[in-house]
């Protein structure tokens, strides 16, 4: 039984390198690109961890390491006690019962030759959930929660708008009971009129089921409604950590800083108050990344030190975390 005062995943300095040199007798040279590199960070059970950062920042490849859609360079992924990077593939299964990924494309994630029928029942199937007409109604239900109906059950994928495709998804993760869902840029792919009801559909199902969600998002007005916390990542590292509230309110990284003043408010008065942060250089490379902050090429208050001692996540107060040296 799980032990509800620890959290229920435990993230310590994960690292994910993809091999993109080849080295070998052509005399090549052999390089890594440093997607995930010293990620560090826990959730409670029911709490949504949001993570947020610009395309390309390993967000995502943080999520898809946790539940080994890749495998971890480094690292811990300890999820209820056990760290998953040890755990055998063929011991897997009832680990991928417990933690399951809603997917940023909700079309191709769904096999287009599979009903909907075939596509949330399949997990219900394979970890020998209910079998006949009591997995049938169970596949109802779950089509109920979502916001579809019964004759949509025999339908295929190509016969639903983006957002139906996107509950479809939601379903099938929903299927097999998870105590934790990976959400990967759930809502990115979606219309702006669809965002809304699917995060408020995705809190709804939180409460009845009592889900525990990683909610990766680009879009930090939204990241702020459905999350407890959030951390905000660069580069494949952690720039800060902080409840919700607390970051938007008092940011201490520059980047986070830089990230909240790009969000637009629909009132020109307010808009024209707030000063927008202009980042100004290039991302550095996360094939050779520099020494030092990674941010510090495009920082306003970088230093030497920035240049050439990397900052460690620590804590100012109040749960607030943040890797800079300024204080």
């Amino acid at each position: 039984m799980s032990n509800q005062a620890q959290p229920l995943l435990e993230v310590k300095n994960l690292r994910k390198y993809f091999k993109v040199g080849s080295g070998g007798i052509l005399g090549g040279k052999k390089s890594y690109l440093k997607a995930v590199d010293g990620v560090s960070f826990h959730i409670n059970h029911g709490e949504t961890l949001g993570l947020v950062g610009e395309s390309g920042c390993g967000k995502s490849t943080t999520g898809r390491t946790i539940i080994r859609l890749y495998d971890a360079t480094g690292g811990e992924v300890i999820f209820d006690g056990t760290d998953l990077t040890r755990v055998h593939e063929n011991e897997m299964l009832s680990y991928r019962k417990r933690i399951q990924m809603i997917f940023q494309d909700p079309y191709a994630s769904l096999n287009p030759r599979m009903t909907v029928t075939d596509i949330i029942g399949e997990g219900i199937t394979t970890h020998k959930i209910s079998e006949g007409a009591e997995r049938q109604e169970r596949i109802f239900d779950l089509l109920n929660r979502v916001g579809l109906k019964r004759e949509h059950a025999n339908r295929y994928p190509h016969e639903f708008s983006g957002g139906q495709r996107q509950r479809i998804g939601i379903a099938r993760a929903l299927a097999v009971e998870p105590d934790l869902v990976v959400c990967d840029e759930p809502i990115s792919a979606l219309d702006v009129s669809i965002q809304a009801q699917v995060v408020n559909m995705l809190e709804d199902l939180q409460d009845e089921m009592g889900l525990t969600y990683l909610f990766i998002a680009h879009d930090l007005s939204m990241v702020k409604y459905i999350s407890d916390r959030i951390g905000v990542m660069y580069l494949g590292m952690l720039a800060e950590v902080a409840e919700s509230d607390e970051l938007y309110t008092h940011p201490l990284h520059p980047y986070t800083r830089a990230l909240l003043s790009a969000i637009p408010v629909p009132d020109p008065d307010v808009t024209r108050k707030n000063k927008r942060i202009v980042l100004q250089g290039d991302v550095p490379s996360p094939i050779d990344p520099p020494e030092g902050c990674r941010f510090a090429s495009r920082c306003p208050l970088d230093s030497e030190k920035c240049r050439q001692v990397t900052p460690e996540l620590t804590d100012r107060g109040a749960g607030h975390f943040v890797a800079c040296h300024n204080d």
